[in-house]
């Protein structure tokens, strides 16, 4: 009963004007690749998804959409959460996810297993949307690429020790490649594709 309840509630309570909020904060995001975005309307999607990946999730996501997530999330409430409020199937085959949900200390071993769309539709590829344990007091790493003037400096705590090397070998895959949002609490970094991440000293 207590999973039923988990899949019936914590929906946006306005879904049209909550949605649209919440997806011009991401489109914003990712014009502005190292910005914070900030999930201020009321979302509690199911442990162990945090509230700003719960909030792209219902933003993001419909009936048309595939999503993969975790083994750890497949087995929560929010299999169930999904259904009720986006119609959205799961599937268990990365590369026909169109976004894939990872929670706060799973491993991504390759953005590589995901759908890279290809040359002639780059974007037929998976967003994916990983939680950090904080988008602060990490590694400081330094993000340039269309959308930043300059540079921009963002440090998530929690990323696998493999990240940059893998964000390099992605982005040099353009057009193709995934796209990437982290996430923590009720905030989130855009991190498109186009994106060139190399790490600073401390």
């Amino acid at each position: 009963m207590l999973e039923v309840t988990e899949s019936l509630d914590g929906g946006f309570p306005d879904a049209v004007t909550h949605a649209q909020g919440v997806f011009r904060s991401v489109m914003d995001a990712m014009a502005r690749p190292g910005s914070i975005g900030i999930v201020d309307v009321p979302v509690a999607p199911p442990a162990p998804l945090g509230i700003a990946a719960g909030a792209l999730l219902l933003t993001l996501c419909d009936h048309d959409t595939p999503i993969w997530v975790t083994p750890v999330l497949a087995k929560s409430a929010l299999a169930g959460w999904i259904g009720f409020h986006t119609g959205a199937s799961l599937t268990p085959t990365k590369t026909d996810a169109k976004f894939a949900f990872v929670e706060a200390g799973a491993l991504v071993l390759s953005l590589t297993q995901f759908a890279l769309g290809t040359q002639e539709y780059p974007d037929r590829s998976t967003t994916l949307i990983v939680e950090a344990s904080s988008l602060e007091g990490g590694q400081p790493l330094q993000l340039s690429g269309p959308g930043i003037r300059d540079t921009a400096t963002i440090a998530p705590k929690g990323l696998p020790e493999t990240f940059l090397r893998q964000w390099a070998d992605n982005r040099a895959l353009f057009p193709r490649g995934v796209d990437l949002v982290l996430t923590a609490g009720r905030r989130f970094i855009a991190l498109p594709r186009t994106t060139k991440i190399r790490e600073m000293e401390a």
